[in-house]
């Protein structure tokens, strides 16, 4: 089912993507889906390859594959898991955490720092420390509650989603960006 719009061996198909979640749209019109309110089933317009070669020089890095042809081929942005995905160059509303989260992403040498997790780092509710380091990661999703989704685009860890609970929970982390949409899509 949901493998024939989110194929692991194929790139991403946008208009199959975008039908997915038209039909999910439809599904729930009044957007009562968690999140569903904050991106109302909406996917942005696709990035130009050369505005996403332009971040990534300016950032010093090589975004994930998949994350590379998603923004690319499918959308920058919009309907996603949670609160739907950030825009690759979306300027984050002043009424949440989200400005200066994206104001730490884009300083220089904030993304081409190697992300330094590759298994989970327990946050104050599990025994551990608020205080960690996020570099090499960015933010592409809010959950609420001070909670966010990263992409880790540096380190071994590099290409998966990790949840970001600095009151509680710490760094968590996922599968990588394709599988993670795919889980999105798949939902009913």
């Amino acid at each position: 089912m949901i493998q024939d719009v989110v194929d692991p061996r194929e790139p991403w198909d946008g208009v199959r993507i975008r039908a997915r979640v038209a039909a999910m749209a439809q599904d729930d019109p009044d957007c009562r889906r968690f999140g569903a309110s904050h991106h109302g089933y909406r996917l942005r317009t696709p990035l130009a390859e050369e505005t996403i070669r332009s971040f990534e020089r300016q950032h010093g890095v090589r975004l994930p594959a998949a994350h590379q042809s998603f923004l690319k081929d499918v959308a920058d942005g919009g309907a996603g898991p949670v609160c739907g995905l950030m825009g690759l160059m979306e300027e984050a509303d002043e009424d949440c955490a989200l400005p200066d989260l994206r104001g730490e992403d884009r300083r220089p040498g904030f993304l081409s720092t190697p992300f330094p997790y590759t298994s989970e780092w327990p946050g104050p509710g599990k025994g551990g420390s608020a205080d960690y380091s996020v570099e090499g990661s960015l933010v592409i999703a809010e959950v609420g509650c001070g909670t966010f989704h990263r992409l880790v685009v540096t380190g071994g860890s590099a290409g998966q989603v990790w949840l970001d609970d600095p009151d509680w929970g710490g760094l968590t982390p996922g599968p990588d960006f394709r599988d993670w949409y795919a889980a999105w899509l798949a939902t009913t």
